[in-house]
């Protein structure tokens, strides 16, 4: 896959357009243990002040673990303000952008191209036993 990045960005935004993303560790574990089936894209971000935030890296561990007994496709970003650019607020607020996921579309909704392209990076990251690849979103 050429631009996993893009298509991320894309998939985010789009996600975002129809109110289908959840962002918090508290509140992605909510919806991730309310109803797993709803979820179709997850996203971990950290950047350097949280690499050594031990608790952060549990629920990673945690939330990494329900994805892969769930068929959730994962990924990580490790730039956590560029992610928070791309789906917060006007102002580019968001309390805890640390997991965010996409949920899936309501029925007879319309089938996100940016989000199949990134399950098919993720299918064959696994393939080459990379289970949480890595993408950098792209700069403005």
């Amino acid at each position: 896959m050429q631009c996993p990045g893009k298509s991320l960005k894309e998939a985010l935004l789009f996600a975002q357009s129809e109110d289908r993303l959840t962002a918090g560790v508290y509140e992605s574990a909510k919806i991730m243990t309310d109803d797993p089936d709803s979820v179709s894209f997850c996203v971990l971000a950290t950047d350097e002040e949280f690499e050594c935030d031990v608790a952060l890296q549990i629920h990673f561990t945690l939330i990494q673990s329900f994805c892969f007994d769930n068929d959730i496709s994962i990924v990580r970003v490790s730039d956590m303000q560029r992610l928070v650019e791309i789906v917060g607020d006007k102002a580019g607020q968001l309390d805890d952008a640390h997991c965010v996921l996409i949920t899936n579309p309501s029925e007879g909704s319309f089938e996100d191209p940016a989000l199949e392209k990134l399950h098919l990076f993720c299918e064959e990251s696994r393939r080459l036993n990379d289970w949480v690849p890595e993408i950098s979103l792209p700069e403005r």
